[in-house]
């Protein structure tokens, strides 16, 4: 299909990643931000049925490309048929398995075609694999988060992590003991930083998958428990700070539908 093949074919590792980037960031939405759509246009009284992700990263459900062979590796086909045969979060889980293996057929018929050599195909699926899969992001499988081991600056009432706010330098009786003492507490607070940062590092967004950046408003779920960009739900602190009990658009959509 036209859409689905785009209008560009990217000749370099660098420029197959960025198109395999923004085909991956469509489906993401489509499976998490989007689901209520996504859900409805799965009818499965309708043809075999396709879910396409765009590399402008878009997505849309239609059906299969006509021309044999197409230009581009087709995804799975007929995904709305299971659609009422299992259970939502099954089937969810299934199209997100499907759309993985098909963003890795699309990326490696790009390097294929252009000829890319050892190199190249190891610096694409390395930069390929640096991102969790759709299937990680949509089951939450790459690491189930507890609201208390959370980054700092995503807790939706701004609350600061204990850690940091109970640390204080211990009182030394003897002169020549608080230089020592001072420099070891320094050096412990760095450490305890480092692994806050590397913990925090594996956090993923539930709505578009990137990773946790210290300096960004990130708010929870309290039904699934996944963590999100305030940017990608709409979510401000200052709103934030007015909700007791946030749900996210497919928790709020999954109740809206039962």
């Amino acid at each position: 299909m036209e859409g689905a093949a785009g209008a560009y074919n990217p000749r370099t590792a660098e420029e197959v990643f960025r198109d395999f980037r923004g085909r991956r960031a469509g489906m993401v939405k489509a499976l998490t931000t989007d689901v209520e759509k996504f859900y409805q246009l799965c009818d499965p009284e309708k043809e075999n049925l396709c879910l396409y992700g765009l590399p402008n990263e878009t997505w849309e459900v239609t059906l299969p490309a006509e021309e044999v062979p197409p230009e581009l590796p087709e995804p799975a086909l007929g995904i709305n048929f299971a659609r009422d045969g299992m259970d939502e979060k099954d089937w969810l889980a299934l199209v997100a398995v499907h759309s993985d293996a098909w963003l890795l057929a699309v990326a490696f018929y790009f390097g294929a075609r252009f000829g890319f050599d050892k190199d190249a195909r190891r610096r694409l699926f390395q930069m390929i694999n640096n991102l969790p899969t759709i299937y990680e992001v949509v089951t939450g499988s790459t690491k189930k988060q507890a609201k208390e081991k959370t980054p700092n600056s995503s807790n939706k009432n701004n609350k600061s992590s204990s850690k940091t706010q109970s640390r204080h330098p211990e009182s030394q009786t003897k002169s020549t003991k608080m230089s020592s003492a001072k420099e070891e507490e320094e050096s412990g607070e760095e450490d305890e930083e480092e692994e806050d940062e590397d913990e925090h590092g594996n956090t993923l967004c539930g709505a578009c998958g990137d990773n946790y950046a210290h300096d960004e408003f990130w708010i929870c779920c309290d039904v699934c428990e996944k963590w999100f960009h305030g940017k990608c739900v709409k979510i401000t602190p200052a709103r934030a700070e007015h909700i007791k009990q946030y749900k996210c658009p497919a928790c709020s959509n999954k109740r809206a539908r039962a």
